[in-house]
């Protein structure tokens, strides 16, 4: 089954959860890894099962980018607050630059995303 990463930066988190209400059932057909707050926000949320990881600023983001190297990610959902500082902006820039490399979708606003949910047609299995 294919797997797609949820994150959000702490302003965004809301509307990642009102994404994976919205996408619910979708959502429900992949394999679910998330950073820790944004997974247990959007599992407590929807009841999806999701596995979460650490939070960004301590590797989450990081650990994020080696599923991706390793071919377990097939799409990252990474809801970006783009008006402040990240003290984690290099582990942000390296998982943006491993999905450039990676040729894996990465969408940074719900719009985005729901386009990407929506093109997938039925999962890829691995």
């Amino acid at each position: 089954m294919a797997t797609i990463a949820l994150i959000a930066h702490d302003g965004k988190k809301v509307e990642m959860v009102e994404f994976a209400k919205t996408h619910r059932d979708r959502l429900a057909q992949f394999d679910l890894i998330a950073t820790g707050s944004t997974g247990r926000f959007v599992s407590i949320a929807t009841g999806l099962e999701i596995r979460t990881l650490r939070h960004g600023p301590g590797g989450g983001d990081v650990q994020i980018a080696a599923e991706v190297l390793e071919g377990h990610v097939h799409a990252v959902f990474f809801f970006v607050e783009p008006m402040e500082a990240h003290p984690h902006d290099p582990d942000i820039q390296t998982l943006m630059r491993i999905c450039n490399i990676e040729n894996v979708p990465l969408a940074t606003n719900p719009a985005t995303a729901d386009l990407v949910i929506k093109g997938f047609g039925q999962p890829p299995s691995e």
